[in-house]
């Protein structure tokens, strides 16, 4: 594990951490039943075989 040879600031610390930013899911666009939905690509699997319902938000 990496350790730091002297302290860090407030400052640089808080700045540096800052710099992370989460991606926005990408939308697939499938359809289920007829009809068109889009969703995350990670969810279409579960929705297909009906373990999750999208109508339930």
């Amino acid at each position: 594990m990496a350790v730091p040879k002297r302290r860090m600031s407030r400052a640089n610390t808080r700045s540096r951490r800052s710099q992370w930013k989460a991606d926005n899911v990408t939308l697939q666009e499938e359809k289920i039943n007829g009809v068109s939905q889009r969703m995350p690509r990670r969810l279409v699997k579960a929705v297909k075989l009906g373990l999750v319902d999208l109508d339930r938000r």
